[in-house]
């Protein structure tokens, strides 16, 4: 039947003084762009029924978000794209803006604030539109390989505790396999393709401060400008999604956890240092710094799922089923052996380990990993600030020591989601899990193969691939296994809903696919509506100010020139005067900086690179006075032509006329200088 992909719109949150979504460091604003964010729409429809699936590079997607996107696709196709058939994924990288939640925890960091999430709205929204009005007869094929070297498990004392036997069916303790779906025209002519690896998007660490897609994104960037030869980011019609999968404790820093001030490995059991504490425990990945590093893994992502792409001739064949159903997670009834043990899920709520953080990025407090036990200092200062946790929580959580209730916080709004999506597509005859979190690999496992086993039960569909699509429609933080929340490190820590969360979801979902193998799902209950907030949603960044200007000086105005000559291989760097980027408002369709060579044939400059290129670093630098500037560094590529060539920086300013504030834009241009192979000339 017709099957769909898209383009990529952006979805680029503002540069200048925003908050970030994943490392929890208030000391991380952002102050730049290294890579653009986009969004990747793919549409499938057998001629019966249709699925959207999204993977767009940001943290995860926030119930908000979901219910925000969904509110527009409403307006626009009216019942066409709904809950149960559009399916949102995040990439997880940890270098996108925050501000698109409404949960009071994940606005501690800087609030609520529209001007973060609309453009992530109107990205996504944008990117399904393109797909939809794309949409061409097709074809299907799915492969799948290994992926080594790009991945190590971040908590091994945490997985060393579920049971042998079942740890001596897998290699690994992490997921090295890659599932590739390829999608062609009629022609054979390939048109995108999805790609789902278990890794954390952590490649960029926590001292970045320029926004950045990290490990995933650098491999859609390579992937997409291998098929879109001569096109700028985001531009052509080959579509490469790189999507997460149960990746919970996963990383790609694959150096492993060693301590920054002595060179030693950190505490297994802890992951802390004698002196420093876990802020000194950080893992690194294989490159000499953290760009290096994205570059390796994102690279070896990208060849992979190259390869996977270009043998793939399994055709994936049948018909398209979806189902959906919100829950209340925190009352979920679970039977965990036939002799009817009966346990619950509980209300939500954060362990100590979880200010501890990971090897990825340390919490700035004294807490470790693995701590079952509370800290009477920390617990004191929290009774005092938000109140204790009741008995009965701290019953339901055993053996979690608790730091923060949140299920039993509700000001200014609850701290956490209750209802939670939990969802699943098939086409033909693989399966897309939409999980609300960060599954760990076991649980993942788990969850695959009890998936597997509901659809093939009825007999009418066999072989069947079963993948998770992680961070998807509402975050729920982890799902360990119930062994690995025993030890309590940060992902059991980090296991909102109790002990038995994997249970549940496993029940949850074994329920979907069983309602698609009997093709029952119209009978599923929906489940009870999440709440939308209309009030009490609060926003801490303050409004960018006023810009102003060294004297005798016009913004865009150079303060560094370039040199007149460089090579290939060689980083130019230019700085301009500069207004906040903040002022430039939604900049989807505009770039802060553009890379431009001179055609001589028709005596026109033309652009080779955007602030979207790999090639490009865009740095904003707030100075004293409230005068800025904006430094732009481009690393010439070994293949870039010989010629003359210009950096421009584009951006808007804002100032008080009157009593009204304008915003005016502004260009710059750094002098010619010319690139060539030598310096000798004939």
């Amino acid at each position: 039947g017709p099957s769909q992909l898209n383009d990529i719109p952006q979805l680029q949150p503002t540069t200048g003084d925003g908050n970030w979504m994943g490392y929890a460091n208030p000391q991380q604003t952002a102050a730049g762009i290294h890579t653009r964010l986009y969004s990747r729409a793919f549409i499938v429809d057998d001629g019966k029924r249709r699925v959207v699936f999204v993977t767009a590079d940001i943290g995860m997607v926030s119930q908000r978000l979901r219910l925000e996107v969904l509110q527009a696709l409403q307006v626009k196709y009216g019942d066409l794209y709904r809950q149960d058939n559009v399916v949102l994924s995040g990439t997880h990288t940890h270098c996108g803006l925050g501000g698109y939640f409404q949960y009071t925890l994940f606005m501690i960091t800087g609030g609520y604030m529209k001007a973060a999430i609309e453009p992530l709205v109107n990205g996504i929204v944008k990117s399904i539109d393109i797909a939809h009005n794309n949409m061409k007869p097709g074809r299907v094929y799915r492969n799948r390989g290994e992926l080594d070297d790009s991945s190590l498990n971040r908590s091994p004392h945490s997985y060393l505790n579920n049971p042998e036997e079942e740890r001596r069916r897998y290699k690994w303790n992490t997921d090295k396999q890659v599932l590739v779906l390829k999608f062609t025209d009629q022609d054979g002519d390939g048109i995108g393709m999805i790609s789902w690896f278990a890794v954390h998007a952590v490649s960029m660490n926590y001292t970045n401060r320029m926004v950045s897609s990290d490990n995933m994104g650098y491999a859609s960037y390579l992937l997409e400008q291998d098929k879109n030869p001569g096109g700028l980011p985001g531009q052509g019609s080959f579509v490469a999604g790189f999507s997460s999968s149960n990746l919970g404790d996963v990383t790609p820093n694959t150096r492993g956890p060693y301590c920054v001030n002595t060179g030693l490995p950190c505490d297994y059991l802890n992951s802390s240092c004698p002196i420093g504490g876990t802020t000194m425990c950080l893992a690194s990945g294989p490159g000499e710094d953290m760009f290096e590093s994205t570059r390796i893994i994102g690279h070896n992502v990208y060849l992979k799922a190259k390869e996977l792409y270009a043998n793939a001739v399994e055709e994936v064949t049948g018909f398209i089923h979806h189902a959906h159903q919100w829950v209340n997670m925190t009352d979920v009834t679970v039977q965990i052996n036939e002799t009817h043990t009966v346990s619950t899920t509980c209300k939500p709520a954060l362990g100590h380990s979880f200010a501890a953080g990971t090897t990825d990025g340390g919490g700035g407090l004294n807490f470790t990993q693995g701590a079952v036990e509370g800290d009477p200092f920390w617990d004191g200062i929290r009774d005092a600030l938000l109140g204790p946790p009741s008995n009965q929580t701290k019953e339901c959580h055993h053996p979690k020591p608790i730091l923060f209730s949140t299920g039993e916080m509700n000001w200014p709004l609850p701290w956490h989601p209750q209802i939670v999506d939990v969802q699943m597509i098939t086409i033909g005859s693989v399966a897309v899990v939409a999980v609300p979190g960060e599954m760990t690999t076991m649980s993942g496992r788990r969850l695959r193969e009890a998936i597997k086993g509901e659809l093939e039960s009825e007999g009418t569909l066999k072989d069947m691939e079963v993948v998770i699509a992680g961070l998807s429609n509402v975050y729920t933080h982890y799902i360990t296994t119930y062994e690995e929340y025993q030890v309590q490190r940060y992902e059991g820590a980090s296991t909102i809903y109790g002990p038995h969360t994997l249970s549940a979801y496993l029940q949850k979902y074994r329920g979907l696919a069983r309602a698609i193998a009997q093709d029952r799902v119209s009978e599923l209950p929906a489940g009870p509506q999440p709440p939308f907030f209309t009030e009490n949603l609060f926003n801490f960044v303050p409004l960018a100010l006023f810009d102003r200007k060294p004297e005798n000086m016009s913004f865009g105005d150079v303060l560094e020139q370039v040199y007149p000559v460089y090579r290939q291989g060689d980083v130019v760097t230019v700085t301009f005067v500069a207004g906040n980027p903040r002022n430039s408002g939604d900049i989807r369709d505009k770039t802060f900086v553009t890379v431009e060579i001179f055609d001589n044939r028709t005596e026109t400059w033309e652009v080779v690179h955007n602030d979207a290129s790999w090639e490009t670093r865009f740095h904003w630098l707030k100075g004293s006075n409230r005068e800025s500037n904006a430094t732009v560094e481009w690393q010439i590529p070994p293949t870039a032509s010989a010629g003359s060539y210009r950096i421009k920086h584009f951006g808007h300013y804002k100032e008080l006329k009157g009593l009204q504030p304008v915003i005016t834009p502004y260009e710059g241009s750094s002098d010619v200088f010319a690139v060539t192979a030598s310096f000798y000339y004939e």
